[in-house]
Formats: structure tokens, sequence, C-alpha cells
């Protein structure tokens, strides 16, 4: 289905679903990322109101995206490489997880140059990240390494020599004080297209409406006025969070965001 299914070119995200039916639930099943990324987002659905109609389930990336495709979970903070795999897909907020530069906490490490990579070992958390790598490899950097998937922790044990992984999350900060070479994948996929990348999306497999898209939209950005705050409260030496939050991540998905994110998906279609 379309990205954006609107008729009009000019509508903003909210006014997309302005039709839609209402999901009539007792209470609305919310998957998110634990991450410290997503903290500013969350930070408004910590409060009692909310809760009182919501559930907030916390997982890693790729199995959010699997509850959603299976039901289990309403709304999800979805991988942009797996919203093509959904039977069907709404964008529910104008919020998500981009970066416009360098976005800090996804990124390939190794003890070589890129040139000299023979294999990648892949984050088993993240498929959007794994995709955005396969992108890059053939189009930007020109290397085809062998590929293979993590399976537990262990696997940054294994970045030495010719063989590279890559990291995302919290753990990222930790390895970026470990390896020798350090390619940020937000920051190479700008220098090659010049534009933004989004990382993850509010959707769901069915529509919300309008009221409930307009307030869903008011807790996601209730967090983002107390960025210093959220920072301070996470207790985190190995990363200036402060720095994390105004500089590496953002937030809103304005149009050269969305624009990045087409991009993204036109390019995932070549690279399944």
């Amino acid at each position: 289905m379309q990205l954006f299914p609107c008729k009009e070119s000019t509508c903003s995200l909210s006014s997309f679903l302005c039709h839609a039916k209402v999901i009539e639930l007792s209470k609305i099943k919310i998957g998110a990322v634990s991450y410290l990324n997503t903290k500013p987002l969350l930070y408004g659905m910590q409060n009692e109101t909310f809760l009182q109609t919501h559930e907030l389930v916390l997982d890693y990336p790729a199995h959010i995206a699997d509850m959603l495709k299976a039901g289990t979970v309403d709304v999800g903070l979805v991988p942009v490489a797996m919203l093509p795999q959904l039977p069907q897909y709404f964008i529910v907020s104008d919020y998500g997880i981009a970066a416009d530069y360098d976005v800090a906490s996804v990124c390939l490490f190794s003890e070589v140059p890129v040139g000299k990579i023979e294999i990648i070992y892949l984050d088993y958390q993240s498929r959007s990240s794994a995709a955005l790598l396969k992108i890059l490899m053939k189009e930007f950097w020109g290397i085809n390494p062998q590929l293979a998937e993590a399976r537990d922790e262990t696997y940054r044990t294994k970045i030495n020599g010719t063989a590279a992984a890559l990291v995302i999350g919290d753990r990222a900060f930790e390895q970026r004080r470990l390896s020798t070479y350090v390619y940020d994948l937000a920051a190479e996929w700008r220098a090659m297209t010049s534009l933004p990348f989004v990382f993850a999306v509010w959707a769901g497999i069915k529509p919300m409406n309008a009221q409930w898209i307009n307030n869903f939209n008011a807790v996601n950005a209730a967090g983002l006025q107390k960025l210093d705050e959220i920072a301070e409260a996470q207790k985190f030496s190995q990363f200036d969070l402060k720095k994390y939050y105004s500089h590496h991540i953002a937030y809103e998905l304005t149009p050269a965001r969305k624009n990045g994110m087409i991009k993204f998906l036109e390019l995932l279609a070549a690279y399944p």
C-alpha cells in the first residue's frame, strides 16, 4: 500500500486517517523499544491517564514488528524496513526515530577500513539497520563481504582482524570506545543521499481515528520539552545523552525526513 495514503499531497500525517473508524478496545496495546533513544517519546506514556486506556509493551525493534504483524499489539514503533512486510499499514503519528546526520548508536565497527572487511556480523535486534547496511555496502562502499546473522550478545567479541559487526542501541555506545573504525550508518546514508534517515515510525495494521492520533502526538511531544531532564535521569556515563537527544536523534517526521524514508523504501525494494 502507499506509504502515506492521502489524496492531498499537502496533508499532515495527522489528517491522513481523519475519516478512519475508531478501534474499539478496552486497552490499546502500544509496542515500543526500550532503548535510550526512545525515552523522550515514552516520557508522556508513563502517566496514569495514558495507562488507564493503553498498555505499554517493551521489546527490541524486530520483536515489535513481529508483534504488530501478529496482532498482539495495536500500534508499534516499527523499523521502517519492516513496513513492506505488513499486510497493510497506517502511520499513526508525526513522530518516530530519525537522524539528520550521525546517529551515534547505529554503527558498523571494525579493526580495519571498510574496504578490507571480509565478514560482518549483523545485530539480531534490528532489521532496518541491517537493511541499511546492505544498501550502503552495494550503493556506496562497493563491498561484498560475507554476512552472518548474530544469535546472541557474544557476537561483539568477534570484531577482530577482518571481521566486523553491526551494533545498534545502547550497546553501540560501549563499542565506540573499543573499536578502531566506526562507521555511523546514518552519516553514511546522508553522505550517499543528502537525506535524513528514519529508523522507526509508529504504525498500526488498522486505522486509528483523528482524535486518537492527535492525542498520541501530544503524548509523544511531551518528552521533547524535557530532554535535559530525561538525559540526567538515565545516569548514563558512556555518552553525552543531552547531546544525543538534541543533536543525534530527531523525533519529528518532517517533510525532509519523510523523503529520506521514501528513498530508503525505494532502495529496499531493490535490495530485500
